[in-house]
């Protein structure tokens, strides 16, 4: 799986003191917990990729910076369990909008169009044997 950001994006965007207190839950390590921001990068970008699948061929060739700041945002969110503020909250609702554009084709990544999805030949066949009941094989009985 691609990562869209890292843990150095997260420190230059939330600074290293946010980040230890989201991630050092216990305070016993006093510095970021990296086990628990790397789950939570993850987790964002499982979430981005449930959104971009449908449409761009997956990992995509170079990570778009609006990407990695709505990975941040995400897993920020994420680290914040319960208890995130209504800005963050309106922040990770904005991403999934602009995921959600992203998806159904509203919005562009800007990618080359090799980075798209080809076509599926996932389908579906149905084939029929003709009519059971026609007149032609009723045999006078219609």
């Amino acid at each position: 799986m691609q990562l869209y950001a890292t843990t150095q994006d997260m420190i230059n965007r939330y600074g290293q003191d946010e980040l230890v207190l989201l991630t050092d839950r216990d305070g016993s390590l006093g510095a970021i917990a990296d086990l628990v921001l790397d789950q939570a990068l993850a987790d964002a970008s499982a979430e981005i990729d449930g959104y971009l699948g449908g449409r761009y061929q997956l990992p995509l060739p170079t990570v778009p910076a609006v990407l990695t700041r709505i990975c941040c945002d995400i897993a920020r969110y994420l680290l914040h369990d319960e208890q995130a503020p209504e800005q963050l909250q309106k922040r990770y609702e904005s991403s999934i909008k602009f995921l959600r554009s992203l998806g159904n084709g509203e919005l562009s990544l800007g990618l080359p169009d090799t980075g798209s999805a080809g076509p599926s030949n996932n389908t579906a066949e149905m084939h029929s044997h003709g009519s059971v009941f026609a007149r032609d094989k009723s045999k006078g009985f219609i």
